[in-house]
């Protein structure tokens, strides 16, 4: 696993992300090094979802209004349809994300999340893969939907599901390393 020392990493979600699409990233970062925050909307807690049922509480670190892209050096967007959807028509969420693409950080998204990079307006152009049930939307989006479990297209990697997490979490890690304040 490549050191990722003094990374900062905003894992941004909210209500309805699912468990293992957070825990499972987070968990990776902090073993290779990094310094990953749960940012969302509101402080306190945030609950988490294994597919249709409530599992645990996370803590959230920071907030969208405290927070801003310049203090990170990669971004995370767990799945979830319900955060997923919550979080892309949110304006803070969409300026974030357009801020780090245009500071060149890089982007690692599951399941749903790729939702957010599309309201962005960052998916046209990108070979990215998700839950399936969200293809037609990538595709209508402008970009090119491959059925991998796991996708690296620049500064970006995108997975489908829970089960492609060792994957996620194996490519996340690299590109994250390849990143200046990683090295």
């Amino acid at each position: 696993m490549p050191d990722l020392t003094g990374l900062r990493v905003a894992v941004i979600a909210t209500d309805g992300f699912e468990e293992a699409e957070l825990t499972e990233p987070v968990k990776a970062l902090k073993e290779a090094g990094a310094r990953p925050e749960v940012i969302s909307l509101k402080p306190g807690k945030i609950q988490a979802f294994k597919h249709q049922d409530k599992s645990i509480q996370v803590d959230v670190d920071r907030t969208l209004d405290e927070a801003g892209p310049n203090e990170y050096d990669a971004v995370v967007l767990p799945g979830g349809a319900l955060n997923a959807d919550s979080m892309r028509v949110e304006p803070k969420v969409q300026q974030f994300l357009k801020s780090a693409q245009q500071q060149g950080k890089p982007f690692a998204a599951i399941c749903h999340a790729p939702w957010e990079l599309i309201s962005a307006g960052l998916a046209q152009g990108r070979t990215m893969t998700s839950y399936y049930t969200i293809q037609d939307d990538i595709r209508n989006a402008g970009a090119t939907w491959v059925d991998k479990e796991v996708v690296v297209d620049g500064n970006l990697v995108t997975s489908r599901q829970p089960s492609d997490l060792p994957a996620f979490n194996r490519e996340m890690c690299e590109l994250f390393a390849r990143t200046p304040a990683a090295r």
